[in-house]
């Protein structure tokens, strides 16, 4: 990705669409909790933009510029851009954080996501780290399904990430896990 792509990243619709989500149910207390993760339909289709926040977008500035460690990769089609991913190595953890994926409306289900993601998968290798991890939203239920279909695992919830009543809301935050023993 150069500078001059990073500019047209705002122009990428990572709209999501979905009539369904994970839902979350939690039971027990104290450290004998439960939480079990289940796919339900939405009460209507979701439609949620999908915009890159201030802080994101200083993280993609700071590596494609250099000033950061990371990868940042864009596809293009007739000179636009259509996809691009982020990601981020922990050295500390021996991990790779996916920070972002987005590909635009009109290109999906097309292999683009899959391949950039593959592509911050083998580099990951290429590092000699163990992993990628992922955070997503539970009621993104696209991005669950694109990390599952990628060979993640579901390995956390954070119920509290965002608010104390994330559960109700149904937007619980998980945390996914690419092993690459």
């Amino acid at each position: 990705m150069t500078t001059e792509d990073s500019r047209s990243l705002a122009d990428i619709d990572g709209t999501i669409e979905s009539t369904q989500y994970l839902h979350l149910d939690r039971s027990g207390e104290g450290v004998s909790i439960k939480v079990s993760v289940e796919v339900r339909p939405a009460r209507e289709k979701q439609i949620i933009a999908f915009p890159i926040d201030d802080d994101l977008n200083i993280v993609w500035k700071q590596v494609v510029a250099g000033m950061d460690e990371g990868i940042a990769l864009v596809a293009e089609h007739e000179e636009t851009v259509v996809a691009a991913a982020l990601a981020q190595p922990d050295p500390s953890r021996g991990t790779m954080r996916l920070l972002d994926i987005r590909v635009d409306y009109d290109f999906r289900r097309q292999g683009v996501g899959s391949a950039m993601l593959y592509q911050i998968i083998q580099q990951t290798r290429d590092s000699e780290l163990r992993a990628v991890i992922a955070e997503v939203r539970s009621n993104n239920f696209p991005a669950s399904q694109f990390l599952l279909k990628t060979g993640f695992d579901l390995s956390g919830v954070d119920v509290r990430r965002h608010s104390n009543h994330d559960m109700v809301k149904e937007s619980a935050t998980l945390f996914w896990y690419a092993a690459l023993d």
